[in-house]
């Protein structure tokens, strides 16, 4: 559930009647990040922990399809992450690309409760096949789940901006705006409850080192 994107994403702030603005974002401190060619398949083990919040080695299970749809929501809905791949979804851990990572944050355990308070340069670490791979949050993207455009933005190659070639290993964690939406008055929901708002921290891969 985006060094940083080429270019400052667009972004809604959390009105009930958003418009686009630009997110917050900040260049992560580490060198020039790597990634890794798509090696690991879908029988691999893959746990995520953001030491910051709380999070410890939660599992994510890989899926066919885009972030937050059915499919995606059941998964999530056993308490685990959740992560889309294929044409409309995203990479693996550690692959040039946006690996996207949703979670639900006010039911079925709140794995991404705290995700609003994770800061600019705090890690996020994947352990996937043997290997942790080392993200850095760089910066804060809300979209809306009513503008389409908004919702390419978050499954984009490079985050916030469909249609780029990506050069790096991203990291897009997703989780609803439900709090912030009900106390701006705004109980809109689609068919699978995901209000219209979506939080999402973007990070880039800084480095890898063996697991254990």
């Amino acid at each position: 559930m985006p060094s940083v994107p080429e270019s400052s994403t667009p972004a809604t702030p959390m009105p009930s009647k958003p418009s686009a603005s630009k997110p917050s974002a900040s260049k992560p401190s580490a060198s020039k990040p790597t990634g890794t060619k798509p090696t690991v398949g879908r029988t691999a083990v893959t746990t995520l922990a953001i030491p910051a919040i709380g999070v410890r080695a939660l599992r994510v299970v890989a899926y066919t399809g885009t972030a937050d749809d059915k499919a995606g929501t059941v998964i999530q809905d056993r308490g685990v992450f959740a992560s889309p791949r294929g044409p409309a979804g995203g990479v693996g851990a550690g692959e040039i690309g946006n690996f996207i990572v949703t979670g639900h944050r006010t039911t079925h355990g709140r794995p991404l409760g705290r995700l609003p308070e994770l800061k600019n340069g705090e890690h996020v670490l994947v352990t996937s096949n043997g290997i942790v791979y080392d993200y850095v949050v760089s910066q804060t993207m809300t979209i809306s789940f009513r503008k389409p455009a908004e919702k390419a933005q978050q499954n984009a190659a490079v985050p916030g901006r469909p249609g780029v070639t990506p050069t790096r290993a991203m990291l897009t964690l997703s989780t609803c705006a439900t709090p912030e939406d009900h106390a701006a008055g705004n109980y809109w929901k689609d068919a699978l409850n995901n209000p219209e708002h979506r939080i999402n921290k973007i990070a880039t891969l800084i480095g890898t080192r063996p697991a254990g």
